[in-house]
């Protein structure tokens, strides 16, 4: 073990403490190798000095950049170095595209024969099943499906809230078993909108007070479709009906408080405000992500279930430090640490510039890149 001055460290030693804000905070891991924006963070923090492993040797083992024409990928001359701490960055995601384009393939059919209850459930399930052989692939915050536009805006939603809602059910600690139908409750929780006319769906204009009524009833209208539909169980029909339903009892269509809300319907209501405020439809332009998730954040209190936003949330932002997004003010930059206590406001590396979203707050993250 080496005490070392952070202005004379070099990216590719690692760390053997762990490296503490001056307010307590974790910042750095033990075990950690330090890259180019780790020194930034350390200099940002105004750490002076660290512990790393041995001596002048340790520095030499230095990642080097491995260009293809593509976006670079970090390699080490030591394998022993990548602890798995870092996200790789070229993903083999290419069976996860196709498995969703399947998907949201038979989400349509399903839209189409959901009025006379034809939903071909064990055909869903064989395809959900398929789709989440690779839900590792999936990351919230930077899985983009390869065809968008907006007449499928509902398609998407449904299939992305199926992926997200699979692994929020996991981060909040549901039982293996309730899973996939928790996946299967993301998938059809808009499925009463089959029953609904398209030109009021897609309408661009305010509705009026009897639209707005009878846009509400896609809620029962989807407990009804399910009601005797096989291979899901009354969570799923549940997570249709009360969607909507907020906990402190100003939601619809029963008025229900958060004692009486299922969880699958608590769960699909934070997946399901989030892609939806994300995606591109006819009558509104896609949000930043961050932002929205800011506004969730909000809803939380006496809307949404407070413990399953805040693990979203968390969950979402600790696995995106280190990848590339665009601000609010067009500048292009890397987060390069993350605030538990301010998830959604990360501290990014622009041209060596460290900005604090969480002090500069006139600025936020307006889309991930990579």
């Amino acid at each position: 073990m080496t005490i070392r001055s952070v202005s004379d460290l070099k990216a590719g030693v690692k760390l053997t403490q762990d490296v503490h804000t001056p307010l307590g905070g974790l910042l750095l891991q033990k075990g950690k190798v330090l890259l180019p924006r780790d020194l930034d963070v350390l200099k940002a923090f105004l750490v002076q000095q660290v512990d790393i492993e041995g001596a002048e040797g340790d520095l030499t083992k230095i990642p080097t950049i491995k260009t293809t024409g593509q976006k670079p990928s970090i390699i080490f001359s030591d394998a022993s170095l990548n602890d798995g701490s870092e996200e790789t960055v070229t993903r083999k995601d290419q069976p996860l595209h196709e498995e969703y384009d399947k998907m949201l393939t038979l989400v349509k059919s399903c839209y189409q024969s959901a009025i006379t209850g034809e939903l071909r459930m064990y055909e869903v399930r064989r395809q959900m099943e398929s789709l989440l052989e690779h839900q590792k692939d999936y990351h919230i915050l930077k899985f983009v499906p390869r065809m968008t536009s907006r007449h499928d805006y509902r398609y998407h939603n449904a299939v992305l809230c199926a992926l997200s809602s699979f692994k929020l059910a996991k981060w909040i600690g549901l039982p293996q078993k309730d899973w996939l139908q928790v996946a299967f409750a993301g998938l059809l929780h808009d499925i009463g909108n089959a029953k609904i006319d398209p030109i009021l769906l897609n309408k661009p204009s305010k509705l009026t007070p009897e639209e707005s009524e009878e846009m509400r009833r896609h809620t029962t209208y989807g407990y009804q479709i399910l009601k005797n539909v096989a291979a899901i169980n009354e969570g799923v029909r549940l997570a249709a009906l009360q969607h909507h339903e907020k906990v402190d009892g100003s939601g619809y269509p029963l008025k229900l408080d958060g004692t009486k809300i299922h969880i699958y319907a608590k769960i699909v209501a934070v997946t399901d405000i989030f892609h939806a405020m994300t995606l591109d439809k006819y009558y509104g332009s896609a949000q930043s992500p961050y932002a929205v998730m800011e506004q969730i954040q909000l809803e939380a209190f006496g809307k949404l279930d407070p413990v399953i936003v805040q693990t979203f949330i968390n969950k979402v932002t600790a696995l995106h430090n280190g990848i590339k997004v665009r601000l609010s003010n067009n500048e292009v930059g890397e987060i390069v640490f993350t605030d538990s206590s301010h998830p959604t406001r990360p501290m990014v590396s622009v041209n060596g510039q460290i900005i604090n979203l969480k002090l500069q707050r006139q600025l936020f993250i307006e889309e991930v890149i990579s």
